[in-house]
């Protein structure tokens, strides 16, 4: 069989729910794989299914109708990491240097979510994948962190909005993505990157010992084109007699077909693990198809007692987006393993059963009646009082000036989740200042327009690129359209009611980790550099 017969066939089998089939030749007892269906047409193209539409019309996943479309969660929500608890579900995800970060969302039919919380207020450094955990009625979030020092942080909380404590330093200093579990007889465990494991103390509080490798993770075939071997994001599900272990490999980013899931289990938290014979659970196999990188995944029992996975992958084409939460459901087999069935998650899927609905997103658009720093804004790598920078009164946000430029302001972003969107803002600002709008990064690698009170001031590429007069002087309102990639502006200067297009169009497809590094995406945001202090209102913001 020729490597694109091969990589065709293995695409179709994916497809129909049968991911096992794309590791070793299936062993007896595996589940037998799905018929191959006809070319589906993807998501939000003529003739192919349509997200439903929420909040600023941005897209959600619950079309209504028992079925769902993916994404779970639009945008930049990498290696999620989810708890039941009860009827309740709690979810939250990699923050990197967004601040106040770990955003713990609340859902009681996994499917529709809200924000409750930031958890982290303190800037760590750059935040990668937590574990969210409840044991014995508190709240855990282990946390690892690039920064200083690098290693793995935990705070808690008895209530899950808070108040969360002052993070505590646990070291794993060469490790990353843990995974909170409980043995069979009650010892409490951080599984981390590599097949390690290291032991926590009865209140989770700190750690035993030293880290020891109790697991050599499932190899893919050589030939496979992945980013890395990099097994990481050990998550450990308890169900029947087993621990299974499910574990990424084939790093998070570089080729769409790289990224992972496999699976171990165990009747003992100590193991020894047996890897599952259909690995990999999941993999992206083909360019073609329209979740690429798909990996880092986690079980999780639903309201009706049926098994779900979320899981992360890029939207293809869109790496600008980051890496988006998928929902897929899972099935038990008679050899005592599990599928994930949902198949290559481009079409609708049979909606989780049970529970309560309830609205799910949040608006972007933004009335600034109050102050919404951490669910909705961020700051980007804040200095300790960077939230004093920022308050509103009477519908006006007030954002002292920091810096020069948005490299060194620290500007306040969103989360984006729509691959088309525009939004828009009345500005002011005092002598001295300059403020505007941004697609933002990171702080060498975005783009946008500001104006101080004689000129404009353009970004492109994390750079200045020119400055044309503004006839305007100290307020205008400002709006930027990102119309997949192709980003515009255009101004008013008598409130929106006349427009004038700004002479400088840009294209972003370039703007993400494979062309940058970091893990993040690309963010609309806003900026106040210079002196005293910017003035903004009435933001509003719509997905296309």
């Amino acid at each position: 069989m020729t490597d694109i017969s091969r990589r065709n066939a293995l695409s179709l089998a994916l497809m129909g729910g049968a991911g096992l089939a794309a590791g070793p030749a299936a062993t007896a007892g595996a589940a037998a794989p799905a018929s191959a269906p006809t070319a589906c047409i993807p998501p939000g193209k003529p003739g192919g299914p349509q997200w439903a539409r929420g909040l600023d019309n941005q897209r959600k996943p619950d079309l209504g109708d028992g079925r769902f479309l993916n994404p779970l969660f639009s945008g930049d929500h990498p290696d999620p990491t989810i708890l039941k608890d009860g009827k309740d579900y709690y979810i939250t995800f990699s923050t990197f240097d967004s601040y106040p970060g770990l955003v713990i969302w609340h859902s009681q039919d996994l499917l529709n979510w809200k924000p409750v919380t930031a958890a982290l207020t303190k800037n760590l450094g750059s935040v990668w994948a937590p574990e969210l955990t409840k044991h014995n009625g508190r709240f855990f979030l282990y946390i690892p962190v690039k920064g200083t020092p690098t290693g793995t942080y935990v705070i808690w909380a008895d209530n899950i909005e808070g108040p969360w404590s002052e993070p505590k330093y646990l070291g794993l200093s060469g490790f990353i993505d843990p995974g909170h579990a409980v043995g069979e007889d009650g010892s409490r465990w951080l599984f981390l990157s590599g097949g390690s494991r290291i032991r926590l103390t009865d209140d989770g509080l700190s750690t035993v010992g030293e880290p020891e490798k109790v697991y050599n993770p499932w190899r893919y075939p050589s030939d496979w084109i992945v980013e890395g071997f990099s097994p990481e994001g050990p998550k450990i599900t308890q169900h029947g007699e087993y621990f299974y272990m499910i574990t990424a490999v084939g790093g998070t980013a570089g080729p769409p077909t790289g990224h992972m899931v496999i699976a171990a289990r165990s009747k003992s938290i100590n193991g020894p693990w047996e890897d599952c014979p259909h690995n990999p659970i999941v993999r992206t196999v083909s360019n073609d198809e329209y979740w690429w990188s798909r990996g880092h995944a986690t079980l999780v029992e639903g309201p009706a007692g049926d098994w779900w996975s979320v899981y992360h992958g890029f939207e293809n084409g869109f790496w600008t987006l980051g890496r988006q939460t998928l929902l897929d459901p899972v099935e038990w087999t008679a050899d005592g393993w599990f599928r994930m069935t949902g198949g290559d998650l481009s079409q609708p899927l049979p909606a989780p059963k049970g529970g309560r609905k309830g609205p799910h997103g949040m608006a972007l658009s933004d009335d600034f009646k109050t102050l919404q720093i951490g669910p909705k804004w961020n700051f980007f790598k804040p200095g300790p009082t960077e939230d004093a920078r920022a308050s509103v009164a009477n519908g006006t946000l007030r954002l002292v000036a920091s810096g020069t430029a948005p490299k060194d302001s620290s500007p306040l972003l969103l989360v984006a989740g729509d691959t088309s969107y525009q939004f828009e803002c009345d500005i002011e600002i005092e002598a001295g200042g300059v403020a505007g709008m941004v697609l933002f990064y990171d702080e060498k690698l975005y783009c946008g327009v500001g104006f101080d009170e004689k000129r404009f001031v353009t970004h492109q590429y994390g750079i200045e690129r020119g400055r044309p007069a503004n006839p305007h002087g100290r307020k205008m309102r400002l709006r930027t359209t990102n119309d997949r990639h192709i980003v515009y502006y255009d101004f008013s200067g008598d409130g929106g009611k006349t427009w004038n297009r700004f002479d400088r169009g840009m294209e972003v497809s370039g703007y993400h980790h494979n062309v940058r590094g970091g893990f993040l995406m690309l963010r609309p945001g806003i900026y106040s550099a210079g002196t005293g202090t910017a003035k903004f209102s009435n933001l509003t913001f719509k997905a296309l």
